[in-house]
């Protein structure tokens, strides 16, 4: 488990330390980054002033180094709307789409999975009632079965959001895409 830069203070204020943590650690004070450093092992720190944000640098580090199965970025879509989008687009830079599937976002309102082709399944969870497809990008071959409504062969240049949707009981809803 990895942390950007404040979440490494939360995640320590909750009882659990990271096992490595990567940032500019700008947002925190004298004393929560001496905390930091002493108590996570595997820090990676950067300048400020950098390409990358430093969530795409802990994925990167989480999938390409430490070699995750699966990368959850939470408390990631609250804050910032320019945050929000720059989270949301990680999984379709061209470096991190082969990882896309095992990108999530998650907060206490939503659940955010990433498809780069191919067919995923969602079955109903407690206390989320509806689905959204939103591509980040042209798609070709969009399909959505299962679900209320119903989208077939789908294709567009255009991103487009298809919001929601609503599970039909216990029936799992199936999203696939050709391309995109």
């Amino acid at each position: 488990m990895g942390r950007v830069d404040r979440g490494t203070l939360h995640l320590l204020n909750a009882g659990i330390t990271p096992v490595f943590a990567v940032g500019d650690f700008d947002s925190l004070t004298a004393a929560e980054h001496a905390r930091v450093t002493s108590a996570v092992a595997d820090i990676t720190a950067v300048q400020p002033e950098k390409d990358d944000t430093d969530t795409e640098l802990a994925v990167q580090l989480a999938l390409m180094d430490h070699h995750a199965d699966a990368v959850t970025l939470v408390g990631a879509t609250g804050g910032r709307l320019d945050h929000l989008l720059a989270n949301l687009y990680v999984p379709a830079e061209a470096r991190f789409q082969p990882f896309a599937a095992q990108i999530s976002l998650v907060d206490h309102d939503n659940l955010a999975y990433f498809l780069a082709g191919g067919t995923r399944t969602f079955s109903p969870q407690a206390g989320y009632d509806y689905i959204g497809i939103v591509p980040l990008m042209g798609v070709t071959g969009l399909t959505i079965t299962g679900g209320k409504y119903t989208l077939r062969d789908w294709s567009s240049q255009t991103p487009f959001a298809w919001a929601s949707n609503e599970f039909v009981g216990t029936q799992p809803i199936t999203v696939s895409l050709t391309a995109g």
